[in-house]
């Protein structure tokens, strides 16, 4: 074969790799809603930042940082990862030629009844040695192996979104349980004051009763006060000791003691951060994951429509066989061969159509999927919108009735000791103000945690600055 003709023969060969059965993939189109339903000024590159820094406390930043370190669900996010690369390594090296050696020594025995008997006299017994070279490779004609790397690209980049998404969710969590435990703390300490309070009162009308001053009615109310107190704080360091617990977890540790920074209420609010419908398509992992597993359904219908067409093979190999070890290598003992072959389906009773149907399937409900992720990251973002601007207000106004109802206690309380009340109204005043302050402490934890919503509602690129403590860029360096 001359020069010209094998190069036309490769050139042949790369042209026909080039085409690929099977649907191209295109972007799916998205009908996203101009604006958000609640509108916040756009504060510039707080998307990007760290915005758990914001809450202004040294051990939650800490916490986090070791949580990107050592979370179990991070580390099992980051093996998927390598395994999808794996697998994409695998499908491309079915580009190029695959090249293999063979050794094989034996001891035969020859039979004198076959079809060509041995000749007197020759021994029938004799050893075979052989050692050979070998390529082969099949063409990619009509882009099969194409749309498998296809598929395995989209698969990596699905699983490093999805590993990404983890991070996401990872620090979300992690900041939302510390604030629950800060808020958990302090409604222990109110409790644990109220408590003590309450106790000082039973002593006094304990005394008072034994002196005849207050009526058993009196003394029974008060020590009723007194013990619905006393229930609230071990239910408190219950929850408590089972927050700790779960941040345990969320650190990738065994349960025990979780340092604490500052009071819930010296908590700083992260700004609100900017955000377009828009945008949001091009951050959150969840949606660029669906996308990818879309991709990579859309690819799979080539690849099972390729299995209609002929698959092209060329192999090769270059050797040495002798029966005497000492004439292996010489080249009277050399041996070769070169073969082409070309196959396809002929009759697969729908056995082929089956595959293509399943894939074009699964490709509709891949898309199915997309827009559905798509469909709740605008619900959650939204939802997260309304409930920052809703708990804010909310807690406002719980945090002014805790005011008016300490005011309230203090001076029914006076009115009582100079005798100008009954002891029911101090009663009241105070059990509303015990709960009313547990209240504004379990609703300033829910601002602050509507605030960590939005920030993984919205995605942002302050993922990628998280990156760095996680798993995967370990590996990767």
């Amino acid at each position: 074969m001359t020069i010209e003709v094998r190069a036309g023969v490769a050139a042949a060969a790369l042209a026909l790799a080039g085409c690929a059965v099977g649907p191209d993939w295109q972007q799916p189109k998205v009908d996203t809603p101009p604006a958000w339903r609640i509108e916040y000024a756009q504060a510039a590159e707080l998307a990007n930042a760290r915005w758990w820094e914001g809450f202004g406390d040294p051990v939650l930043d800490q916490l986090i940082a070791e949580s990107l370190q050592e979370n179990r669900d991070l580390v099992q996010a980051a093996a998927r990862v390598e395994q999808f690369l794996g697998a994409l390594r695998s499908t491309r090296s079915q580009f190029y030629p695959q090249f293999s050696y063979s050794g094989a020594a034996s001891r035969n025995r020859a039979s004198q009844t076959s079809i060509t008997p041995l000749p007197p006299g020759t021994d029938r017994n004799y050893s075979l040695y052989e050692a050979a070279l070998g390529a082969s490779w099949q063409l990619d004609l009509f882009g099969r192996v194409r749309r498998q790397a296809e598929a395995a690209q989209a698969q990596v980049y699905a699983s490093e979104q999805g590993r990404r998404g983890v991070v996401l969710s990872v620090v979300s969590a992690t900041a939302t349980a510390y604030i629950a435990l800060r808020a958990l703390d302090r409604q222990l300490e109110i409790a644990r004051a109220t408590e003590k309070n309450y106790l000082g009162s039973l002593q006094i009308f304990e005394l008072r009763h034994k002196g005849g001053q207050v009526s058993e009615l009196e003394r029974s109310q008060v020590e009723s006060q007194y013990r619905q107190a006393a229930a609230a704080i071990p239910s408190f360091e219950r929850q408590v000791v089972q927050q700790e617990n779960l941040l345990s977890v969320l650190l990738g540790r065994n349960p025990g003691d979780i340092p604490r920074g500052k009071p819930i209420e010296q908590l700083a609010d992260p700004v609100i951060p900017p955000g377009l419908p828009a945008t949001l398509l091009e951050r959150r992992p969840d949606v660029l994951q669906a996308e990818q597993n879309l991709r990579a359904a859309n690819a799979t219908i080539g690849i099972a429509k390729s299995l209609y067409f002929p698959t092209l093979s060329l192999t090769g190999l270059l050797g040495y066989s002798s029966t005497s070890l000492d004439n292996l290598v010489k080249s009277a003992s050399s041996t070769g061969s070169i073969a082409a072959s070309l196959a396809g389906p002929l009759f697969t009773f729908g056995g082929i159509r089956g595959q293509v149907e399943s894939a074009e399937a699964a490709q509709r409900e891949a898309l199915a999927f997309y827009q559905q992720v798509v469909l709740n990251a605008f619900r959650d973002t939204n939802d997260a919108l309304i409930g920052v601007q809703k708990t804010r207000e909310e807690y406002d106004a719980l945090a002014g009735r805790a005011r008016a109802l300490r005011t309230y206690a203090k001076l029914s309380r006076s009115k009582y000791e100079g005798g100008a009340t009954s002891y029911i109204e101090v009663l009241y005043a105070e059990n509303e103000l015990f709960a009313a302050e547990l209240n504004a402490v379990a609703t300033l934890a829910q601002r602050h945690a509507e605030l960590v919503n939005l920030y993984k509602a919205l995605g942002g690129g302050w993922v990628d600055g998280a990156d760095p403590l996680a798993p995967a860029a370990k590996a990767r360096q």
